[in-house]
């Protein structure tokens, strides 16, 4: 007998990593990756990042410029990092992740922090925002684009939460642009991060999830080529490291 999900159209499927799996199933194993991770996700960012992480997430705030008395929605923010550093410029900012775990680690690092006042919280599915049309000057996501089912929808969402002149800025795991490396990169990616969730987090298949994640997804210009068709302006992307990250970054016109 062939499976259910085999006999699916392929408009009905999208991949899950390296598999293809019913559209309508990504989010709950999404879901599922997340919930097993999100205790010990910021710990795996520095470990599997060497700390780097923290540059790019400097160099992202930086590149977004926020000002005082902004509004400011941070998608997939999680565990709080982009929202803490919006936030110390005066910034407004409301965390929306689809992901209760995580949203829960959030409020926990800013009970911690003690932040007076701290980021606002909201459990939301980027493509389908829990938001009024044009309420925010900016909307960032870090590391979370990949995951969700429909990004084309997704970024339509972004860009009717906007104002007009407001800005949307994504940071995710790109396209190597250093191809003598390409090999020594894919070795651990798919061997050593998964050996390293289950010794950290008991969870090597969130891990390997991940790492196929990541070269499923759309190069920088193709990225940049859906954001115009969402009707973003001025378009554009820095690399990081070589391209293992990019900066994407558009206005709402």
């Amino acid at each position: 007998m062939v499976p259910a999900a085999m006999t699916q159209a392929p408009d009905d499927t999208t991949h899950f990593g390296f598999r293809e799996v019913p559209r309508e199933a990504k989010a709950g194993l999404v879901r599922e990756v997340f919930d097993s991770v999100a205790g010990r996700y910021d710990l795996m960012n520095d470990l599997m990042s060497l700390g780097v992480h923290r540059l790019w997430k400097a160099a992202f705030v930086h590149q977004v410029a926020p000002r005082a008395g902004e509004r400011f929605i941070d998608l997939a923010g999680g565990t709080g990092d982009i929202a803490f550093a919006l936030g110390e410029t005066g910034a407004a900012v409301t965390v929306c992740d689809y992901n209760e775990q995580m949203l829960r680690q959030g409020r926990k690092r800013a009970a911690g922090r003690a932040l007076l006042p701290g980021p606002a919280w909201a459990t939301g599915d980027a493509m389908a925002l829990p938001f009024a049309p044009a309420v925010a000057d900016g909307v960032t996501i870090a590391f979370g684009l990949r995951n969700v089912t429909d990004p084309d929808r997704a970024l339509a969402e972004i860009r009717r939460v906007l104002k007009p002149g407001g800005r949307f800025f994504c940071l995710e795991f790109s396209r190597f642009a250093l191809p003598v490396l390409d090999r020594l990169y894919d070795t651990y990616s798919f061997e050593v991060l998964p050996r390293l969730g289950r010794m950290v987090t008991g969870d090597a298949d969130s891990y390997r999830y991940l790492a196929e994640s990541i070269r499923k997804f759309p190069p920088q210009e193709t990225l940049a080529e859906m954001m115009r068709a969402a009707r973003f302006g001025r378009v554009g992307w820095r690399n990081l490291s070589g391209g293992i990250a990019a900066i994407h970054w558009g206005w709402r016109t």
